[in-house]
């Protein structure tokens, strides 16, 4: 079974991230993936990992009954899955992920003194998200 966790680590943004202080994604009558993941991080920081929260976007997005979901996980995690480097929340919308010692996950603005807090930190390890843009040079 393949894992997404992260522990003891902050996801800084996007280099190339446009925003400069932390967004909250607009609402759509089909919640996005920014929006699923913001709504389960904003509200309960420090209660899922990655893992988590990720399925919960996959089940909720593809309206998975609960009684589904267990077999579904196994097949959703069967295969490896993009990590929170690559969540919109860190791309686009300028927000910074910390996973805990227990690798449960909360979000920080870029503007946040905590963002900075956690950039100052040595004894966490700190990695980027992914490029918004696909240039290849």
């Amino acid at each position: 079974m393949h894992t997404t966790n992260y522990f003891n680590t902050f996801i800084e943004v996007s280099l190339d991230t446009k925003v400069r202080e932390g967004t909250p994604p607009p609402s759509r009558d089909k919640k996005t993936v920014a929006e699923i993941e913001y709504e389960l991080i904003i509200e309960n920081p420090y209660k899922y990992n990655s893992d988590e929260i990720l399925f919960r976007v996959y089940a909720e997005r593809n309206n998975i009954p609960r009684e589904e979901q267990e077999q579904a996980r196994k097949q959703f995690f069967s295969t490896g899955q993009p990590c929170f480097r690559a969540s919109p929340l860190a791309k686009s919308y300028g927000y910074g992920i910390h996973c805990n010692s227990e690798g449960k996950v909360a979000i920080y603005g870029i503007e946040t003194a905590a963002y900075q807090n956690f950039l100052a930190d040595t004894k966490i390890k700190k990695v980027k998200a992914m490029k918004l843009s696909r240039e290849w040079k």
